[in-house]
């Protein structure tokens, strides 16, 4: 889902107008609400910061703002497809039904699903709420309990990472 359909999302689950939203981030006057439709029609796309300020408003992490374009099955197939060169995510069939499943030798990947897994049962036991479980969802992995998650690096140490590993292949 783009940036722009995620914070319309969040909004009208905050149950906030695009002027109430726009003043609470600082815009002024009438830009408030322009301002607003400007970044949920996508004419415009926030900057980082600001997208930080949205989900502190919002209460959920920058992650669950950003999340890949998945408005139409071709952008979502996409996502499955980068999933699989990332992540290994296999598509297969099993008792006649198509499935997805991880690559069970990236243990943090099935680590994280599995903690998710035991989110959605405690939802459907109803031993949660569903405004629990959104909260972890929305917030992963600031909520998780399970402490199997690991820990994935910043942006910042990744790019330099990334900068690194590009300069000695460069060599």
């Amino acid at each position: 889902m783009a940036i722009g359909k995620r914070i319309k999302f969040f909004r009208k689950k905050k149950e906030l107008t695009q002027k109430q939203l726009g003043r609470m981030l600082g815009f002024l006057g009438k830009t408030s609400d322009v301002r607003m439709a400007q970044y949920e029609a996508e004419a415009r796309i926030p900057k980082q910061e600001l997208v930080k300020t949205m989900a502190n408003l919002f209460g959920i992490s920058p992650n669950a703002l950003t999340v890949p374009n998945i408005d139409n099955y071709t952008g979502l197939l996409h996502t499955f497809f980068a999933l699989e060169d990332l992540y290994g995510l296999k598509i297969t069939t099993m008792n006649d039904e198509i499935c997805l499943h991880l690559d069970k030798s990236d243990l943090s990947l099935l680590q994280m699903f599995q903690a998710w897994q035991e989110q959605s049962v405690k939802l459907e036991q109803g031993k949660i709420t569903k405004e629990q479980y959104d909260q972890w969802r929305y917030n992963y992995p600031k909520f998780d309990t399970s402490n199997r998650w690991a820990k994935v690096p910043s942006q910042t140490i990744n790019d330099i990472f990334t900068t690194e590993l590009d300069n000695k292949s460069n060599e």
